[in-house]
């Protein structure tokens, strides 16, 4: 947006770039936490090797945002301690719940990531294109964590809709915290 169209108040192209990877590096670092939790409960068991190979899916996407904070010079949140924590548990406690509800934490959020990212794609401008790429293939990717998920019965977890919804809730508000602080 030029500076000449722009309210108080808007954001400058530069900041919501600076958003954007920010609130991304946070949230593919939860990933991997959630992962790491799911993987010390389930991690020996016949679940193993699908969590150990989204984990290194999202490891691949913590380590391609980090790339972009040091290029283009981006604050990460200052949350990041409090992620590493609340990840791990998340992954953990679900996992403790058993494989179905583990399952039903990772439908839940990729659902939440699925939305942000469309979201994200459709306010990048076109001279973002090589971000826009980057999102919209670990998109597709945390599209296929959902879909396994789903194919791991998800959905047969017990209390699956309430736990589904207070985990969606709990990824909404640490997108917000995390664009901001």
């Amino acid at each position: 947006m030029s500076e000449a169209g722009r309210l108080p108040g808007d954001r400058t192209d530069r900041e919501t770039v600076e958003r954007v990877i920010r609130v991304d590096h946070a949230g593919e670092y939860g990933a991997t936490r959630i992962y790491a939790g799911q993987l010390a409960v389930l991690g020996r068991g016949d679940k193993g090797d699908m969590l150990r190979h989204m984990h290194a899916q999202e490891q691949v996407h913590l380590d391609t945002f980090g790339s972009l904070i040091r290029a283009r010079r981006v604050r990460p949140t200052a949350l990041l301690p409090i992620w590493h924590a609340a990840g791990f548990a998340l992954g953990a406690v679900t996992a403790a719940l058993g494989e179905k509800a583990a399952m039903a934490c990772t439908v839940a959020v990729e659902e939440a990531i699925d939305e942000h990212y469309a979201g994200q794609l459709d306010t990048l401008g076109a001279d973002e294109a090589g971000l826009k790429d980057t999102i919209g293939k670990f998109r597709a990717e945390e599209l296929e964590h959902r879909d396994i998920g789903l194919a791991h019965g998800a959905e047969q977890a017990p209390g699956y809709r309430l736990l589904s919804a207070a985990i969606k809730a709990g990824c909404k508000v640490a997108i917000r915290l995390s664009e901001r602080v």
